[in-house]
């Protein structure tokens, strides 16, 4: 895995995992690969994704039955939707409208754009 500067790794685990979860790779109750199992994946020290797994679990995205692993929480999916929202109307789309203004582009054009757009 690539990691940015500026943004914890854990936490950057932590959003891949999420990531993966909203993606369907990991079903509702279903199991998430053991810690050990996920840092070889990422290959990262095995304390990194202890405090990524904590967070998910402190955040109630993912829950730890003990001496089988974690798992994925019932409302996860809509928990990290919800997340994935915020984070868009709160981090892009403000940029969005800022670069719109300083190009003149109006809605009609953007509408425009995103039809042409393949987003398969």
């Amino acid at each position: 895995m690539i990691f940015k500067s500026g943004l914890p790794i854990y936490q950057q685990i932590a959003r891949r995992l999420t990531d993966e979860i909203l993606a369907g790779k990991y079903g509702v109750d279903g199991r998430v690969p053991s810690v050990r199992e996920y840092s070889a994946i990422v290959e990262v020290n095995v304390n990194t994704t202890v405090k990524a797994y904590d967070w998910l679990a402190q955040n109630g995205y993912i829950y730890n039955k003990r001496g089988l692993g974690y798992f994925v929480a019932q409302n996860a999916p809509a928990l990290i939707l919800e997340l994935r929202r915020k984070e868009f109307r709160e981090e892009y789309l403000p940029d969005l409208a800022r670069q719109m203004k300083a190009l003149n582009l109006t809605f009609d054009d953007l509408k425009e754009a995103f039809s042409s757009l393949s987003l398969d």
